[in-house]
This record gives C-alpha cells, sequence and structure tokens, in this order.
C-alpha cells in the first residue's frame, strides 16, 4: 500500500481551496500521490461547506456514493472536514456520514497524518505534527496567483452565519508569516495575491513587525502597505471585509499602487429593521456614508457585495428597502443567497423561518433582475477604455481572466499567455465579459 493514492474534492469558499492546498500539501508530504479518479483513491477527502443547506446536502449524497464505493473497496479511508465538521457540536451531522471514517474541523488537519497511520499503517509516515496547520506551506494550485489567509474563525456572530460555530473564534496569524510566505511567492514568479479572511479588516497583528516608513496605525492597513512593497507583485486583492471596520486608513489603503480596483463588501439587507435581526452592527444610512467615503477616495472603483433575501421576518416592504440600496450603491456584482435555516446559529434558536420558499425565490428573481440591469449598464462604460487583465484562462484562439474591477475579459490570442498582467481595449461588453484586443 506504500505510495498510495489520494483524492481531494473542495467545495465552498476561497479560504476552503486555500485550506485544501494546505492539505494536499500535507499529503503529498506523506508520500501520497494525488489523484482526479475517485475510483484509484485510497484515501478520500471532502473539505466540505456549510453555508447553506444545498451545499450540504450535495455533500451527503457524495458520501451515499462513498459508501458504496467502500463495500467494493473495504480499505478506502474517507475523511470529512470543512465547516460542517466543525459546526457539528453534538454528533448530528457525523451520524448522517456512517461512511466517514474521519471527521474532523480543519484546524485539528495537522492531526491527519496520525489518524491516518493508525487507520492503515502500511499507507503513510507519519513525520512531524505541526501545531497549527497555518504552517504549513501550501502546494499553490497556480504559480502565478496565490491565496494566502491572514486570519481564520470570526467574532462577529451575525445571527444567521455558521462560522463562528464551524471555525472557532477569530485567529490572526502573524505578519512576519504572512509576509515571508508572500515574498516566496512573489520570488517564485506570483504575481496576484489575494488575501483571506472572515472579516478581514478587524486584521490584528500578533506581532506588529512593521517598516518604520510605514504610515499606518490599522494593523490591516499597515499590512497591506507591506504587502504593496513586495518586489515582483502587480496586484493585490483581499476579501471578506465587514463594513464596520472600513476605517479611515482601511479606505484610505485602497488607493495603494498595487490594490486591485475593486471591493467586495458583503452588506447583506437594505432595511434597518433586517440588519438588527441579523445582528450586522450598522445601519443602511451608516453603510451608505462608508460606499460613499469609498468612492471619494478611489473613484471608479468596482464594487461587489453579498445579499440574503428572505430572512426571518422580512416583509415585501422591508425587501423593497434592499433594492433601493442595491439601486443608491449602484454595485457592479451582487452575489445574491435565498435564506436557509443553519442548525446552530442565534437565527435558528431566535427567529422562524415564515418567508415561503416561493416568495424567496420571487425575491431572489427580482434582485437578479436589478443586478443584470445594473451590471449590464456599468459595463458599457468599458467600451473603449484599456483595462488591466490577469490572464489565467487559455482556450482556442483566445485567452481570458479577470481585470482589475473583477470583471471577465476575453481576448484573442494564439499565444499562451497565463500568469501575465496585460492591457486589453474593450470593445465589447456584455452582463458577464468583456471582450477586446491586446494593447
Amino acid at each position: 500500500m506504500a505510495g498510495g493514492k489520494y483524492h481531494l474534492i473542495t467545495y465552498g469558499c476561497q479560504m476552503n481551496k486555500s485550506d485544501s492546498e494546505r492539505m494536499a500539501a500535507l499529503l503529498d508530504g506523506l508520500g501520497l500521490q494525488e489523484t482526479k479518479v475517485e475510483k484509484e483513491a485510497d484515501v478520500i477527502i471532502v473539505n466540505s461547506c456549510s453555508v447553506r443547506q444545498t451545499a450540504e446536502d450535495r455533500i451527503f449524497g457524495k458520501m451515499r456514493n462513498f459508501a458504496r464505493m467502500k463495500e467494493k473497496k473495504p480499505g478506502l479511508i474517507v475523511a470529512v472536514t470543512g465547516c460542517m465538521a466543525g459546526r457539528d457540536k453534538n454528533g448530528d451531522i457525523r451520524a448522517k456520514m456512517p461512511a466517514a471514517d474521519l471527521f474532523f474541523p480543519t484546524r485539528d488537519l495537522t492531526q491527519l497524518p496520525r489518524w491516518l497511520a493508525e487507520l492503515n499503517p502500511a499507507l503513510v509516515n507519519t513525520g512531524d505534527v505541526l501545531e497549527d496547520y497555518l504552517k504549513i506551506r501550501p502546494r499553490y494550485s497556480s504559480a502565478a496567483q496565490a491565496f494566502v489567509p491572514v486570519q481564520t474563525g470570526c467574532q462577529k456572530f451575525c445571527t444567521y452565519c455558521v462560522v463562528p460555530y464551524a471555525r472557532g473564534l477569530e485567529r490572526n496569524r502573524p505578519a512576519k508569516d504572512i509576509l515571508n510566505e508572500i515574498r516566496a511567492l512573489a520570488e517564485k514568479g506570483a504575481v496576484e495575491v489575494t488575501l483571506l479572511g472572515q472579516a478581514i479588516n478587524t486584521y490584528r497583528a500578533p506581532d506588529r513587525v512593521f517598516s518604520a516608513e510605514n504610515p499606518y496605525k490599522n494593523d490591516f492597513a499597515a499590512l497591506l502597505w507591506e504587502v504593496n512593497q513586495v518586489p515582483g507583485l502587480k496586484r493585490v486583492h483581499y476579501t471578506g471585509a465587514h463594513p464596520m471596520n472600513m476605517t479611515d486608513e482601511v479606505i484610505d489603503a485602497l488607493a495603494l499602487p498595487k490594490q486591485v480596483n475593486f471591493l467586495h463588501l458583503p452588506v447583506q439587507a437594505g432595511s434597518n429593521e433586517v440588519l438588527r435581526r441579523m445582528n450586522r452592527r450598522y445601519t443602511r444610512e451608516q453603510y451608505l456614508e462608508i460606499i460613499g467615503k469609498i468612492r471619494a477616495r478611489r473613484p471608479g472603483i468596482a464594487l461587489g457585495t453579498d445579499i440574503i433575501v428572505g430572512f426571518c421576518g422580512e416583509t415585501p416592504e422591508q425587501f423593497e428597502e434592499t433594492l433601493d440600496l442595491y439601486r443608491r450603491a449602484d454595485f457592479d456584482i451582487s452575489y445574491n443567497a435565498m435564506y436557509s435555516t443553519r442548525s446552530g446559529t442565534q437565527a435558528a434558536k431566535l427567529y422562524a423561518d415564515d418567508v415561503t420558499r416561493e416568495e424567496k425565490r420571487r425575491r431572489w428573481n427580482a434582485l437578479q433582475a436589478l443586478m443584470e440591469e445594473t451590471v449590464l449598464r456599468k459595463n458599457q462604460a468599458y467600451l473603449g477604455r484599456t483595462v488591466e487583465v490577469m490572464v489565467d484562462q487559455k482556450g482556442g484562439g483566445w485567452c481570458g481572466g479577470m481585470s482589475s474591477e473583477m470583471k471577465l475579459v476575453r481576448f484573442d490570442s494564439k499565444e499562451d499567455r497565463r500568469g501575465q498582467v496585460i492591457g486589453v481595449k474593450v470593445d465589447k461588453a456584455m452582463e458577464w465579459m468583456l471582450t477586446g484586443k491586446l494593447v
């Protein structure tokens, strides 16, 4: 069995994808080889998402398939990690997964070598066990682009959200570790990094090893300044900001030279009463004031958001307030979701999920229509303009990637330009794509 194979399945957010890169590096280090074919694997690991019921249902379906596979291959080891395992405090979720040999939160990843050795001593050499899984150097999916976590967990306790239960309370990585990881990436050719955190602009450096010339007192703004100084990097992005932590310094740092021309700032709802029940800790007026400050500091910045429709008790009038806020904020993109109850959250304990599925779908459709109309209108402004594109796609006679505004751009090219940051002059603007020619 020595030299066995593993198959890694990842669901959910960019943080999960980053965690899976660390899992892959750990498994590689144990002498296992990755396979893209489930039936070839000796170990299958599912990195799960728990943000919505539909995400969990997909994983339950997968686990039923793995149970049948184990009947034919009794030595197969199946592990489940990620947010489903992290939030399962009473064992109810694991009870629905009898095929899982291992079921553990992401923070316990460092124990995986020992557990695999216990299940099958011939499969792996256990090696050293680290105290912190974030100390594992990832096997990055791309040489040019990389996700770099700066924190895990969250302590905002939005009533609908499982993250504090699934990932624990906020834990910040030392700035030295973050900067060393990014410098090593740049030295190996990375040109874009995306910093990750659940409420990333709450970041507080445990070590605060910032340069004397760093102009910022806010730790997250100071970290952004340091990352912008790394030679070789061309684009810096981050995701997971919370509106209440968009301080003046964090807003000022949006104008640093390598920052992309985009900010994702979840609003979740446009009604003050719904925001109160969600425990978002700001009003619609405060949110719009923050948007105004952001646009004043970086005119032309593209803005994205998250919105939940049909939250507990949301009336039709309150939903109309969300549509009104959307128009006022004039978002470039919105990731819209119909509310689904997550067990263990405060919303599940305090509020009835009293908006019907049909009404949630109607509201989602109305919001989606507004977004698509807005996206098309805003994209027209790029006609004739040159945008900066991080190329990460190659097809038959074309290449593509995301602009600095996080808009998908394609252009004709026989040459493979993946890994390059180049200018493209836009000649056609559609809802979900811009096309153009190389400058």
